[in-house]
């Protein structure tokens, strides 16, 4: 079947923070046949491609954009490979959601994605970004990754062979850019029990210090060098500084909330507005964590 193709598809309706105008195209990948035919497209049509997961740390702009987005749909659920090294290895496709994968973790009873909770996000999102919460990061639990890339297809990466950093990921430049297709997970035995207990009370700490049900994309700034972004903006004033229907969480001051219909003119005007202070106010530049489209 050829590629299905979604034409001017709405960047609002397709990123957790509810803000964008329309990119040129959405394309669908289902299985690996599709593939082949994303390489083709790709070749063909001069758009800039981007892989959009469950678009939970995205900053789209207003108005129509040349871009490609790609989605990759969820594939067989995650299953559990070999023990190996005292690890369950368990494997599972880059479209599958986070907190999906977190659910069939604490039913099988298996451990290390507990400080994870609560981050929405597909897991080939949680690779790229190398998602990290509560002294957990994705990249520190995985064993190796299969990318594609439009010259070489599908290849098995080593962890060794990649490179993991504070919200980092990359690949050896040989390899080129990339879409994470699956992953492996070296994950502990425990009890269901006990890993539900543990997600439990991680959430239970988010829900009291994050705005964890607004619409947002999550921390917008990372963490300078030993201290805290969102703590130099609350000391900056920026804590529950409104601009239309935009603001900065009045929880954690390093969440920006869609509240009330917001555009994302006023996102990136706040966005500098918060910049700006912590720069005059402590010498301190701060940097993007969310992706602006």
């Amino acid at each position: 079947m050829p590629l299905e193709l979604i034409v001017n598809p709405s960047l609002a309706e397709r990123t957790t923070l509810r803000l964008g105008g329309t990119a040129a195209v959405e394309v669908v990948v289902r299985d690996r046949r599709d593939l082949d035919d994303l390489s083709e497209f790709l070749l063909k049509e001069s758009l800039r491609p981007f892989v959009i997961g469950e678009g939970s740390n995205l900053l789209a702009n207003d108005g129509h954009l040349d871009l490609a987005l790609i989605r990759v749909e969820p594939q067989s659920g995650p299953e559990r490979v070999e023990k190996r090294d005292g690890k369950l290895i368990t494997r599972c496709g880059a479209g599958q959601r986070l907190p999906g994968l977190l659910g069939w973790a604490q039913m099988a009873g298996l451990s290390g994605l507990e400080g994870l909770t609560g981050i929405p996000g597909s897991v080939g999102g949680a690779v790229a970004m190398n998602a990290g919460s509560y002294g957990t990061e994705f990249g520190d639990l995985i064993s190796r990754i299969r990318v594609w890339t439009p010259g070489q297809g599908l290849v098995w990466l080593e962890r060794s062979e990649c490179s993991f950093g504070y919200r980092h990921f990359s690949i050896p430049q040989s390899t080129g850019k990339c879409l994470v297709w699956q992953v492996e997970l070296a994950l502990g035995e425990s009890d269901p029990k006990l890993v539900r207990s543990a997600m439990q009370d991680v959430y239970e700490k988010k829900k009291a210090t994050q705005p964890v049900t607004a619409r947002s994309a999550g921390c917008v700034f990372k963490n300078p060098e030993n201290t805290s972004a969102g703590m130099l903006l609350d000391k900056a004033g920026m804590k529950g500084v409104r601009l239309g229907g935009m603001a900065f969480s009045s929880i954690h001051a390093n969440f920006l909330v869609n509240w009330n219909n917001g555009i994302s003119a006023d996102a990136l005007e706040l966005i500098e507005m918060g910049q700006t202070r912590v720069k005059e106010q402590f010498g301190i530049n701060l940097e993007m964590e969310v992706i602006i489209l």
